[in-house]
């Protein structure tokens, strides 16, 4: 069994087709160059759906289980920096 590393922390980005229009598309390539130069090793992964449209858009950050409705680029970048 091989060994792989594992981030620091996870953004997992909804990017279905009601958070895509309400700027989840806009995050996750926000996030994904943050993540780039970041001091901690963050991973950025787009998901298709959590079905909570009616909170668009949505994103969750590992560990600690944050979930963001209705966030700014904002928020985001800044828990990811913490």
């Amino acid at each position: 069994m091989s060994k792989f590393t594992v981030p620091d922390k996870v953004l997992f980005v909804c990017t279905g087709s009601k958070c895509a229009k309400r700027g989840g598309k806009d995050m996750y390539k926000l996030a994904h160059k943050f993540a780039k130069h970041a001091k901690d090793d963050i991973e950025v992964f787009r998901i298709e759906c959590t079905d909570r449209c009616d909170y668009a858009p949505v994103c969750t950050i590992s560990p600690g289980n944050t979930w963001l409705k209705e966030y700014s680029p904002k928020e985001v970048l800044k828990l990811l920096e913490d």
